[in-house]
């Protein structure tokens, strides 16, 4: 595989933007990028001409009191995975370059949806989110944008926003990927310690097992998630849920039909995230 370009301005992204011809997919990262991430590559690569990846580390995603001083930092070996996977193109600006003017003045707002679960728990953090995908969006022009399950919020608005804005991109979401023993791939993982990643994996058990209770009915779901859960004292859980993928409200107990089952919890200091699709009532 040939080394992708790598643009740092706008310039140098319009130039080498304009030399790509037939459809282009964009693969939006904030660096420290992992298997998940080089997932999302193989599948823009197979589906697409061209794929660019963006390498932003968004400050308007992060709170004050959150961890955008210490999120990893690793553009090197970012690239190398872009490379290997087969990106043409990569996008990596600075906060100077995608907000020009300091902080945007004009912020898309997330509505509704994004005032609950991580919303909830993290205020302002999705009108930031869509504030800087919209804007690489505009940049970028692509047919199609990548996404990952594990998000599974951010999924959601980002797809709604398309929609209601009616942005001519197709959003492609690909579902998670996990370590061997199940731990959901995510940056955030280098913070966890030894004991702390064991701890962790109460996580995906606790979705696993109200997975596994699915054919019994919300009730059942959520007690067999939560059993695995309250045997795991060093998990700070923030919220456990049997919502709608689509409107994220809970689901009442006759509900049958497709759910989102999701969870945050701090372990260690780390706050982690993880869900699981699935049809209440159904073979999956």
């Amino acid at each position: 595989m040939s080394a992708p370009v790598v643009a740092h301005t706008r310039a140098e992204f319009a130039d080498a933007r304009a030399k790509l011809d037939g459809s282009v997919a964009v693969v939006m990262t904030m660096g420290a990028l992992h298997e998940g991430h080089a997932t999302l590559i193989r599948e823009a690569r197979a589906a697409n001409d061209n794929v660019i990846v963006t390498i932003f580390l968004n400050p308007l995603q992060f709170a004050a009191g959150e961890d955008l001083s210490r999120y990893p930092r690793t553009l090197t070996s970012d690239l190398e995975i872009c490379e290997r996977e087969g990106a043409d193109l990569v996008f990596a600006p600075s906060p100077d370059v995608v907000y020009p003017d300091g902080e945007p003045g004009v912020r898309i707002s997330a509505g509704p949806l994004g005032t609950v679960l991580e919303g909830a728990s993290r205020p302002g953090h999705f009108d930031g989110m869509l504030t800087v995908v919209n804007k690489l969006l505009n940049i970028v022009g692509p047919t199609r944008a990548y996404y990952g399950q594990k998000d599974a919020q951010q999924l959601l608005l980002i797809k709604r926003m398309a929609r209601d804005l009616d942005m001519p991109v197709e959003i492609v979401g690909v579902p998670t990927v996990r370590e061997h023993d199940g731990l959901a791939l995510s940056s955030r993982n280098v913070y966890l310690s030894e004991h702390d990643r064991e701890v962790a994996l109460c996580l995906s058990k606790a979705l696993k097992a109200g997975e596994a209770a699915r054919n019994s009915g919300p009730a059942a779901v959520r007690r067999a998630a939560r059993e695995v859960l309250v045997h795991e004292p060093l998990a700070l859980v923030d919220y456990l849920v049997l919502v709608d993928p689509v409107t994220l409200e809970q689901v009442p107990e006759y509900f049958r039909g497709e759910a989102l089952l999701a969870v945050a919890a701090k372990v260690g200091t780390t706050r982690l995230i993880d869900n699981i699709p699935l049809v209440i009532g159904g073979d999956r």
